[in-house]
């Protein structure tokens, strides 16, 4: 019989992201924030690469965040409404965590097993969070994919990427449960 966690199924169950524009401050400590990061760290990674690292944005740096946003936006020729969607997560943002993708050489782990240790890091580090109680997002955008931010913004080395921005502040306003998928449609079952 496995040993069971029901408190930690439970929350898997009713886990909720809380919107990065209802976070307010105040955010986590750095000594908060360490063993979510150490929580996050655990996520799967075959073969040991660690093919992933951290950039923590403090508040300090989102108005810079904010700026080369809508910079880039426009040399881009992004619509005005979609500038102002990827600036709003540093606009309003108290903390975030830049999960950066690292891809590293291998022979035995391709590429795309990498990408997905990574997006496992920005789930783990989404979920440590709200069991610690914090409002967390994660969120990605297309200020996230251009080359040009990632290198003037986290100067990022042409084989890393951002994974996402996983936002961590205190809750603001309890955001109403959204409809979930139908397991029951959406899973097949092979036996033989």
């Amino acid at each position: 019989m496995p040993l069971e966690n029901p408190a930690a199924l439970e929350f898997l169950l009713s886990r909720r992201s809380r919107p990065a524009k209802t976070l307010v401050a105040p955010a986590p400590t750095r000594a908060q924030l360490m063993p979510l990061l150490t929580a996050a760290a655990r996520s799967p990674d075959h073969g040991k690469l660690e093919p992933w690292r951290f950039v923590v944005l403090e508040q300090g740096a989102m108005p810079r965040l904010a700026s080369l946003t809508e910079e880039r936006g426009q040399a881009l020729g992004k619509s005005s409404e979609d500038i102002a969607k990827g600036r709003n997560q540093f606009d309003l943002g108290q903390l975030a965590v830049a999960v950066i993708e690292v891809q590293k050489p291998s022979e035995k782990i391709p590429a795309i097993e990498q990408t997905y240790s990574a997006g496992a890091v920005c789930l783990a580090l989404l979920n440590a969070a709200l069991a610690a109680g914090w409002g967390a997002n994660w969120l990605s955008g297309w200020v996230s994919h251009d080359r040009v931010f990632r290198e003037q913004a986290l100067g990022l080395a042409e084989h890393e990427r951002i994974a996402g921005f996983v936002h961590i502040a205190t809750e603001g306003a309890a955001p109403p449960e959204r409809p979930r998928p139908d397991v029951a449609a959406i899973t097949n079952w092979v036996s033989q």
